[in-house]
């Protein structure tokens, strides 16, 4: 892989990691994530700049707590350790961790502690965030004490000697204001990286990675028009051209006019090969008295693979699938420590004897960091600034069963909801939004001095920058009010309009 420099993140398990990837990028640096049971020598396989040990749930005093290849420590290769990442750092060098009788959680306020390379330009009181319940209590020789807290005795630790320097709370999380300052100090002043990578370095390092990959043989990608597939197909297009096959598969859960949309925007726009399935009768028999969300999820993930796999046989020598899988899929599905959330269907679904190798070259990015790079492949803005779409599409925004009166219903309705949000400019001020039907759902209502029975409609929009955490948004009246005006009268069997106002946590963004 080419890069002028790099800078080597080792993953302890926390969901910080790919956040501190995040940050080193943006600082301009480039990096990349590595599970911490690899040697010291895959670690340093690069000649990395730096090391960055990432937090973790773990105690290091645990019996089966993750551990390092104790060969970065000879290395002669900066280290920083991030809240766990500094715990394993004081151990395996000699020191002591323990678990105090007071833990410091969240907001903290950070004492410095004589001067330090990592700390210049800091206040020498500021804001952390901390996330752990073991503290060091002693360090390792060589060791000096560079801050505390008021709970914390050794909150950061550095031996400026062997450029080792470990932080008990997180600089990466935006709850540190300073961590940033901390971060550049790391990779410029310590590191002494040059920075200059860019969105656009990322292309040509992942363009070259494909090529690598998938040498002479076939792809077949699974499009379905949403940012994170489009900008995925037209990346490994630029890297193999007529190798690629994009496939796209109508479920029958789009929303209005998407299918058409999306032959004519990757069809005749962009001259990709392009397969447009129309499968949403077969999908729809699939799915018949199917109400349990995971099981539609699950469904219409493991019969997008079989359907991709069909039409792959008749294709010649295809080995891989493109995906457009990003971190927050990822860590919602779960990982080796984080607990499922709910299955994502380019992740939770995939069967077990799937007959493909996996392309993701968006795996290690967040929502607005693949908009970026579309907007660096050029693809048009309306494509890249498509706010997100689950896999399972309307399917999994009816609660209950799915009847085609309710894929109508919901359809409609979920139009007039994104065309008054447009039309008052909201647009792109909103990270989701959309309508949901709650099918068990009916109420009684007045309509032409009549009585009626019919369905609610809820309305969802929230705000988010990496679709981790959302906040509800806060619509002005009119707007609202003109949404439950348009959907009870344009909306055959629909009575009642309601808002979620729930934030993430507790709620998820989607319903199901």
């Amino acid at each position: 892989m080419k890069h002028q420099e790099i800078v080597m993140i080792v993953d302890f398990g926390g969901q910080y990691a790919q956040l501190i990837a995040r940050r080193v990028r943006e600082c301009g640096v480039y990096c990349e994530i590595l599970p911490y049971n690899k040697s010291a020598e895959e670690i340093l396989a690069q000649n990395p700049k730096g090391i960055i040990f990432s937090g973790g749930p773990s105690s290091v005093n645990a019996e089966n707590a993750p551990q390092v290849d104790p060969g970065v420590f000879k290395a002669g290769v900066p280290i920083l350790g991030i809240c766990y990442g500094m715990q394993l750092m004081a151990k395996e060098l000699g020191g002591e961790v323990s678990k105090p009788e007071k833990h410091e959680y969240g907001h903290t306020d950070f004492y410095r502690n004589g001067s330090s390379a990592l700390f210049e330009g800091v206040s020498e009181k500021t804001a952390v965030w901390m996330s752990h319940g073991d503290a060091v209590t002693d360090m390792p020789a060589g060791f000096g004490l560079t801050g505390h807290t008021d709970l914390t005795p050794t909150a950061a630790m550095a031996d400026e000697a062997r450029r080792f320097f470990g932080v008990q709370f997180h600089p990466e999380v935006v709850h540190t204001p300073e961590g940033t300052t901390m971060l550049k100090n790391f990779l410029f002043k310590i590191c002494e990286c040059k920075g200059g990578w860019s969105m656009g370095n990322y292309i040509d390092i992942v363009v070259e990675n494909i090529r690598e990959k998938v040498g002479k043989h076939n792809v077949i990608c699974a499009l379905s028009g949403g940012v994170d597939s489009s900008v995925a197909a037209v990346l490994v297009h630029k890297a193999i051209g007529e190798q690629l096959t994009c496939v796209f598969v109508d479920h029958g859960f789009l929303r209005l006019g998407e299918a058409e949309q999306v032959v004519d925007t990757f069809k005749n726009k962009f001259n990709m090969k392009l397969v447009h399935i129309d499968a949403s009768k077969h999908f729809m028999s699939l799915l018949k008295g199917v109400t349990e969300p995971e099981k539609k999820r699950k469904t219409i993930g493991a019969e997008f693979i079989h359907t991709f796999q069909e039409e792959a046989n008749k294709l010649e020598d295809v080995k891989f699938l493109v995906q457009g899988t990003l971190y927050p899929d990822v860590v919602e599905s779960g990982t080796a420590t984080a607990s499922t959330i709910k299955s994502h269907h380019n992740v939770g679904g995939l069967p077990k004897d799937m007959k493909f190798q996996l392309i993701e070259p968006l795996r290690e990015l967040f929502k607005d960091e693949v908009r970026e790079l579309g907007r660096q492949l050029g693809l048009p803005e309306e494509v890249v600034n498509r706010q997100p779409f689950p896999g399972p599409g309307l399917a999994i925004r009816i609660i209950g069963e799915i009847t085609p009166e309710r894929l109508d219903i919901l359809r409609r309705a979920d139009f007039i909801v994104r065309d008054v949000i447009k039309q008052h400019g909201l647009y792109n001020d909103i990270w989701q939004s959309f309508a949901i039907l709650p099918a068990a759902i009916r109420s009684v209502g007045v309509q032409g001095d009549e009585r009626t029975y019919d369905y609610t409609v809820g309305i969802r929009a929230v705000t988010s920058s990496d679709g981790m955490t959302a906040d509800y948004f806060r619509f002005p009246w009119e707007v609202l009010d003109e949404m439950s005006r348009r959907i009870c009268n344009e909306v055959a069997g629909v009575n009642r309009v309601v808002y979620d106002i729930t934030s993430k946590p507790p709620s998820t963004i989607e319903w199901e």
